[in-house]
């Protein structure tokens, strides 16, 4: 196995403090953009459907488009932009979601709605994946892992306000225009990043063929399976949570601002904590955010059947993207120098585990097991991610008894 990166080694030195904190602050608002762009269309489905002349369930293939977008974008514009600066890149990334955002705001009908929401989620993981690298290059020892999650605060952040402001503005002037907010955070990120991120170059003698390098380390594979199947538990839940809570829970649909506002704030402290475990102890953090998620998720099911236990349950359930950061630093330190593709493919991971969770949760569900068995599901899950967290070790140690 590659011994991990040094800050050094990823373009840049540990800077001050008032440096890093203005560089994850502009990073952070990028992220917040995209967090916001990403799910506020989840309720404005009625309203797109409505104007677009479609059907509810078919409008929610927009949604499938821009995770599609994440996918595919993630691994191409790591490997093809591998070359560029660390702050160029971003500003390009920040462009193309902004006009992607714009174009969506003027689509005339589904199949343009369709095409430009796939194409706004091809920079989603990128950014992400470049942003970590910047600001754990920034970092200094023993606060990567923070200064990482900092970043992804804007992210969470965006679930907890950036996306109730959003439907408002959907809701009062028509859908389109919450695209067009969304739009003006990233060009506000944009000149943020230009003013507060230094200028970082790429890693010397970057090149597509070497960030292709990644995808032939067992450790890479490991940490993308753990995040791609131990984080699908918090999906297959979160899914169908509306439902849930109103035919389970009993709560009126009047109530469900307020609950989801508790799994954005569960999301925020998650990643705080998350971020300052995975700093003292990289791989341990990583095993007890998965014990702790198959503990949420078993208990979501009792507590699921009573409206006060459903929404601290909720809040819970937030807590587990604690994973994140944690993994997003493994993935650094085991991506030698294919550093921009690793740090991308972790967001193209954690989309898997989105659909892949919702799937097996609908499953379940059809399968007429009730709306809480989407607890069991993710118990499930969460014991697969633990196997292969378990595999991940065994193999790290084999490969170090072999080196020795």
């Amino acid at each position: 196995m590659t011994a991990p990166l040094s800050p050094t080694s990823i373009s840049a030195t540990p800077t001050d403090d008032r440096t890093l904190v203005r560089a994850v602050l502009a990073l952070g608002v990028g992220g917040f953009s995209i967090g916001t762009g990403e799910f506020v269309i989840m309720g404005l489905l009625p309203e797109v459907a409505r104007d677009i002349g479609v059907s509810i369930p078919q409008a929610g293939h927009v949604i499938s488009a821009y995770a599609l977008g994440v996918v595919v974008g993630a691994p191409v514009l790591a490997v093809l932009c591998a070359h560029w600066g660390r702050r160029a890149l971003l500003m390009a990334l920040m462009v193309v979601y902004a006009l992607g955002n714009f174009a969506s705001a003027l689509a005339p009908g589904y199949g343009s709605l369709s095409a430009m929401r796939l194409f706004t989620g091809l920079p989603h993981g990128t950014y992400f994946g470049v942003a970590a690298l910047v600001a754990a290059a920034l970092a200094p020892p023993g606060r990567r892992a923070r200064a990482v999650g900092w970043v992804m605060l804007g992210l969470t952040t965006a679930t907890l306000v950036g996306v109730p402001i959003a439907a408002a503005l959907g809701e009062a002037f028509g859908w389109r225009a919450a695209f067009v907010f969304v739009g003006l955070i990233a060009v506000a990120a944009v000149v943020m990043v230009r003013l507060w991120v230094p200028a970082m170059p790429a890693s010397h003698g970057a090149s597509p063929l070497r960030e292709l390098g990644a995808l032939a380390r067992k450790q890479v594979w490991f940490t993308l399976g753990i995040g791609a199947i131990g984080f699908g538990g918090m999906f297959a839940v979160f899914s169908y949570i509306k439902p849930t809570l109103i035919e389970v829970a009993g709560m009126p649909p009047a109530l469900m601002p307020f609950v989801l506002s508790l799994f954005g704030l569960g999301m925020v402290v998650g990643n705080i904590v998350g971020s300052r475990m995975a700093d003292k102890a990289l791989m341990p953090a990583v095993g007890k955010v998965l014990v702790w998620s198959i503990l949420v998720l078993a208990l979501f099911v009792p507590a699921a059947h009573h409206p006060a236990s459903a929404a601290l349950a909720t809040f819970f359930l937030g807590t587990l993207v604690a994973i994140g950061p944690a993994l997003q630093i493994r993935l650094m330190d085991v991506a030698g120098d294919a550093q921009t593709l690793a740090a991308a493919l972790n967001h193209s991971a954690f989309n898997a585990a989105n659909a892949l969770g919702a799937w097996l949760g609908g499953v379940g569900i059809a399968a007429g097991l009730g709306w809480t068995s989407t607890g069991w599901v993710g118990v499930l899950l969460g014991l697969g991610g633990v196997g292969m967290f378990a595999w991940a070790l065994v193999s790290d140690r084999n490969t170090k008894r072999v080196a020795a």
